[in-house]
C-alpha cells in the first residue's frame, strides 16, 4: 500500500527558518534508515507559503489566482514522502519514530484500483 505522509507546517517552517545542524542530521539518519528499509519512495521538502500560490475555480469553470502566504498554519503542508509499507499500522510505527518535535505528521493513503473496481461497469 502506499501512502503519502504529509509533514505539517510551523511558523518556523512559514518563517523559512532552517532546522538546527542536530535536527537535520537526526531527520537525515531517519530517511536514510526508511531508504535501507525499501519505504521511501520519494519525498522533499517544500518552500513556505509565501512563495507559493493558490489558484481557486467557481462553479463555472473560472479561476483566480491568490498569492501567499496563507494564513492558516497549521493546515500547510512543509514537508511530504511517499512510502510504499505493507499497512497503515507499518506506515504509523514508522512515523512514530521520526525524530519530530512539536509538530504535526499527518498520513494518507493512496487510492488504488481496487477502490474504483466496478464503477467503469456502472457508466
Amino acid at each position: 500500500m502506499r501512502v503519502m505522509v504529509l509533514g505539517k507546517a510551523t511558523e518556523a517552517t512559514e518563517q523559512g527558518i532552517p532546522p538546527t545542524a542536530a535536527e537535520f542530521a537526526a531527520m537525515e539518519a531517519y530517511t536514510e534508515e526508511l531508504t535501507r528499509a525499501g519505504i521511501v519512495l520519494a519525498g522533499d521538502g517544500l518552500k513556505p507559503s509565501s512563495a507559493g500560490k493558490r489558484v481557486s475555480f467557481d462553479e463555472d469553470g473560472g479561476s483566480a489566482v491568490l498569492d501567499g502566504p496563507f494564513a492558516e498554519t497549521k493546515e500547510l503542508i512543509a514537508g511530504y514522502q511517499i512510502w510504499e509499507v505493507s499497512s497503515l499500522e507499518e506506515a504509523l510505527e514508522w512515523v512514530r519514530r521520526a525524530p519530530i518535535r512539536g509538530g504535526v505528521v499527518e498520513v494518507r493513503p493512496f487510492y488504488g484500483p481496487e477502490d474504483f473496481a466496478g464503477l467503469a461497469a456502472e457508466a
